[in-house]
This record gives structure tokens, C-alpha cells and sequence, in this order.
């Protein structure tokens, strides 16, 4: 019987690599408030918990408020009709999902990206193979809170006993906890293997085989 029978993912930086079309929208709304550019590294660094947060950091330093909320809409505008231009699974990810899927395990993804986007990335790359899609949206605290897994897992019908949490960062660490799950860090997206056993990350999964051998409990 394999180890766990539900799995909550984290997307950006787990299933799919969407940094350059981040990177992308991130500097087309830079660019309309005269703001100076970021490098494809400076976005993978702010990149993690919200797009809120990844246009705070992105904007100067002192930047007013009103137009800071002015780039974030204008990152949001563009994002939704440009956030499948190079966006894609990484290798192996549609294999591992349904693998799962083939196990009977229960899958969801939990981003921190808003609601809308994650919907759409998931229904377009994913398909059925993920049923249950839940980013940011009003009402409902972000991560590391654990509210939005305990939706997912309400939404697929699951309890947390046989769950596990997975995703490439520090947040989706401190997400797990919080929801009292175990947890299984990614070290292929927006952070190294080194830096996730630094912030506590107790297994690390260097490829979607790897990781699929650990969530079924085979090779």
C-alpha cells in the first residue's frame, strides 16, 4: 500500500516552470511606470508567496503605494493573457501525475499565485489529472496559513491522515507544518536542495521519479 493516499502540490517552481513568463509580465508592468528592469534571477528570488509580494519587491525601493497597486494590476492584466507563452510541466511531471492518478491517490495543487491563474494554468496543462486548483482569493489567507489546503482537502473529500504536502521553497515548508502534514521539498524549481535543507526541509526529491517513488512507496 503506498505511504500517503492524498497529495497537495505547490505549482510555480513544482509542476510547472513558469519563471520567464513571470519574469515577462513582471517587467512589462515595470516598464509602463518608467521602472528600471529585474533579472530572470531577481524574479526566481521573490517569487513565492504572491504575486502581491513579487511586485513589491520587484518595484523600487520607496515606491508609493497607489503605484505600486497600479504595476500589480498591470502585472495581473498582462500575466492572465500571457502566462502560456514559456510556460511549461517540468520533464517528467504529466508522467509522475499520472502515475498518480493510476494509484488512486488523490491530487490537488495550492499556489499562492492568484486564484484565476491557477485555475487556468491547471485546467490547460493538466487537465483531469488535477482536479482540484486553489490559489489566492479573497477571504481565504495565503501560505504559509494552511487554509487553502484544508479546502483542498475538504474539495477532494480527504482528511489530512494519509496526506503530504509538496513544493520547491521555505513557504511551502512552514504551509506544511502548519497543516500538520508531512512534507516532500522539490529541489528542480526556484530553490536548491541546499537552501531548502537549510529551512528545515526534512526530504528532498531531486526529480519526479524520485518523488514518485516516495509518495508510492516503490521504485
Amino acid at each position: 500500500m503506498a505511504p500517503y493516499q492524498t497529495v497537495i502540490f505547490d505549482l510555480d517552481g513544482t509542476l510547472l516552470d513558469t519563471l520567464q513568463d513571470l519574469a515577462d509580465s513582471t517587467n512589462y508592468a515595470l516598464a509602463v511606470h518608467n521602472m528600471p528592469a529585474r533579472t530572470l534571477e531577481e524574479v526566481r528570488r521573490f517569487v513565492g508567496n504572491g504575486v502581491g509580494r513579487l511586485i513589491h519587491l520587484a518595484v523600487p525601493e520607496g515606491t508609493p503605494a497607489e503605484e505600486e497597486a497600479a504595476c500589480l494590476a498591470d502585472f495581473r492584466a498582462h500575466y492572465l493573457l500571457n502566462m502560456e507563452n514559456r510556460t511549461a510541466p517540468y520533464p517528467g511531471v504529466l508522467a509522475l501525475l499520472d502515475r498518480l492518478r493510476g494509484a488512486g491517490l488523490g491530487v490537488a495543487v495550492v499556489s499562492n499565485k492568484f486564484d484565476g491563474a491557477v485555475k487556468g494554468l491547471c485546467q490547460a496543462y493538466f487537465g483531469g489529472r488535477v482536479p482540484v486548483a486553489i490559489g489566492e482569493c479573497q477571504g481565504v489567507a495565503r501560505k504559509p496559513a494552511p487554509d487553502t489546503v484544508f479546502r483542498a482537502l475538504a474539495e477532494l473529500g480527504a482528511g489530512p491522515e494519509g496526506a503530504v504536502y509538496v513544493g520547491d521553497s521555505d513557504v511551502d515548508i512552514a504551509t506544511a507544518r502548519n497543516a500538520g502534514l508531512p512534507c516532500i521539498s522539490v529541489s528542480w524549481g526556484f530553490r536548491d536542495a541546499g537552501f531548502l535543507r537549510a529551512h528545515g526541509a526534512q526530504e528532498v526529491a531531486d526529480s519526479p521519479a524520485a518523488l514518485g517513488a516516495l509518495l508510492l512507496g516503490a521504485p
